[in-house]
């Protein structure tokens, strides 16, 4: 072959990024082909939709199948290559004063080809340079993956703990104003007590928007130190072979421990404050076995914006037409037309469910149909791995540590009041304000079949 065309072959096996024989190659729909990894770096960051390097065509999308016969002659280019620069950078052995070509597997280190036979190495694994290269690149462009997706993960992660301080700022707007009325129920000598409150929340507050903050830092320098990882493989990927298996040992060490130093994520709960005096105050309204003893298997049917709340706006089995979900109920023995009523309720743990009180509940076979359009509930909700207690009205998440033991509620009829306590500390969960009810109203319990 002469060396016109051992230009043009070498060039065709060249990616136009890095400059350098392909890596787990992939070729485009218009037909030009890059190394995987600087596509991903080429792409990280550019809005959609992505386009070729070359030719800057839009691309429909982004993942593609490896070019398999291109990988396999980018290899024998790089093997190719190595002949030419190993025989100008042979390493000599002191003990043998022959060149070193044989790589052990064992001590990861270089050795002549009569270094195997000595008593030192004579039981380890030995191979030529060539091969062990070429299996160590493969180790690295694995590693090169796995790192790259941490880091799309970190990145997810930042984007996460930014949408919990936003919801978080929300909400602390919202527990304020929620508080501020609960207050109002008090007699006046606890004013004292409702601002040391409030300035309980704000600074706890401050201190978990502190701590998302770090924690968005420590997420985005574990990004940044995945992506130098990356790079620092990228580049050592296309270092000779003696020069890369000198130095293999210390790079695969660092690799694992920037691997394993992965940041864990905030739970922005606020701490249960007792409103003194409050559970005595409710409980002259107290009424008792409002909820019926037997439980029934039931459909419920829940409203889009509900269910948005309950499974997420992404969810990919959520559909637009209504849908019924399998779960269990107890309703209420009582129906309430006016007055104000306090009652108890065990929720189960580490379950779904749905607290509250609806317009109307209609019994058909062993359907349990609830108007949500016209209720007022508390419901449980797990995300990744961790219960939050939301509402219906408003559709928000409540950043409060999950009760144990008994839920109160308390029903103001003519003020279209419903509000949610944890009766065993006596603290506010929520409290839903409506601009009044002219239904009668019948309590309920839903949760989910374990």
């Amino acid at each position: 072959m002469n060396s016109d065309t051992l230009l043009v072959l070498q060039k065709e096996l060249t990616c136009s990024i890095c400059m350098n024989y392909f890596i787990d190659p992939v070729t485009l729909d218009c037909g030009h082909s890059f190394c995987r990894s600087c596509l991903w770096l080429y792409w990280e960051g550019s809005p959609s939709p992505v386009c070729c390097p070359h030719c800057k065509q839009v691309l429909e999308r982004s993942d593609f199948k490896t070019n398999i016969p291109l990988g396999t002659l980018a290899s024998l280019g790089r093997q190719t290559r190595a002949d030419s620069i190993n025989s100008s950078e042979e390493q000599i052995c002191v003990a043998h004063d022959a060149a070193k070509l044989v790589f052990c597997d064992v001590e990861r280190n270089l050795l002549c080809g009569h270094c195997p036979d000595s008593l030192e190495h004579m039981l380890h694994n030995h191979r030529p340079t060539q091969w062990a290269a070429e299996e160590y690149r493969e180790e690295l462009r694995k590693r090169m993956g796995s790192l790259w997706n941490m880091i799309q993960e970190m990145q997810n992660n930042v984007k996460i703990e930014a949408s919990k301080a936003e919801s978080l700022e929300e909400y602390m707007a919202f527990r304020k104003v929620m508080i501020r009325a609960e207050y109002q129920k008090i007699h006046q000598f606890l004013y004292e007590e409702e601002r040391l409150h409030l300035d309980m929340i704000e600074g706890e507050t401050k201190e978990i928007f502190h701590q998302l903050e770090e924690s968005k830092i420590r997420m985005t320098r574990q990004t940044e130190s995945l992506r130098e990882m990356f790079r620092e493989l990228l580049d050592m990927f296309h270092k000779p072979d003696v020069k890369m298996l000198q130095d293999l040992g210390t790079v695969l060490e660092r690799t694992e421990l920037v691997r394993n130093q992965k940041p864990q994520p905030v739970n922005p709960d606020l701490t249960s404050w007792c409103c003194n005096g409050l559970l005595d105050l409710l409980n002259k309204f107290r009424v008792d076995n409002v909820l019926s003893d037997g439980t029934i298997s039931i459909c419920m049917s829940l409203s889009e914006d509900v269910r948005g709340v309950l499974f997420g706006n992404d969810h990919p089995s959520m559909s637009r037409e209504p849908q019924r979900v399998r779960s269990f109920a107890t309703w209420g023995t009582h129906t309430f037309t006016s007055g104000r009523h306090y009652w108890e309720v065990d929720v189960p743990h580490n379950l779904s469910w749905i607290l509250g009180v609806c317009k109307d509940i209609i019994l058909r076979d062993t359907d349990f149909i609830i108007d949500f359009e016209e209720a007022s509930f508390l419901f449980s909700l797990k995300l990744s791995d961790h219960y939050y207690l939301s509402t219906n009205r408003p559709l928000l998440v409540h950043h409060v540590k999950m009760p144990v033991g008994k839920i109160g509620v308390f029903l103001d009829y003519e003020k279209g009041i419903v509000s949610f306590h944890d009766a065993g500390n006596g603290s506010l969960i929520c409290s839903l304000a409506s601009s009044s009810f002219s239904s009668p109203l019948k309590p309920f319990l839903c949760f989910e079949a374990s």
